[in-house]
């Protein structure tokens, strides 16, 4: 699927495309071009570049049974640490709406199976995160 052909791609796409390079080219600057959602896409970037280190930790904490890091593909990763840092940073977005915007996004990357694991993943630590919700 061509994303530059959709009208409004998600801006978790970019998210998932910029960490995904910035894992692949660790010394490389990333580059955020002009976009509607500029912004938002930095912000959870660095976020998740930054916080990575706790996001682990909070995985390792709730999912030590349902997910084993160093065996995970890498891209499934990434969005599952982007996903983690937006339930634990961006409050003022409900959980399931993060949960959604990650799961339609990972359609463009990953096989439909590991969308539903990545699917009851989010789930299982979105619960453990957000309690109130």
């Amino acid at each position: 699927m061509d994303l530059k052909k959709s009208k409004n791609p998600s801006p978790r796409i970019k998210v998932i495309q910029k960490l995904y390079n910035s894992l692949m080219n660790p010394d490389s600057e990333i580059v955020y071009s002009k976009n509607q959602y500029k912004k938002f896409i930095k912000d959870i970037v660095r976020g998740t570049l930054e916080r990575s280190d706790l996001i682990e930790e909070k995985i390792n904490l709730h999912l030590s049974k349902d997910i084993n890091l160093i065996k995970t593909d890498k891209l499934l990763k990434i969005i599952l640490f982007a996903a983690i840092f937006e339930l634990m940073f961006k409050h003022n977005t409900p959980k399931k709406v993060i949960i959604n915007e990650y799961l339609l996004a990972s359609e463009y990357f990953l096989e439909k199976i590991q969308t539903g694991y990545l699917n009851a993943i989010l789930d299982k630590i979105s619960k453990e995160l957000r309690k109130e919700e």
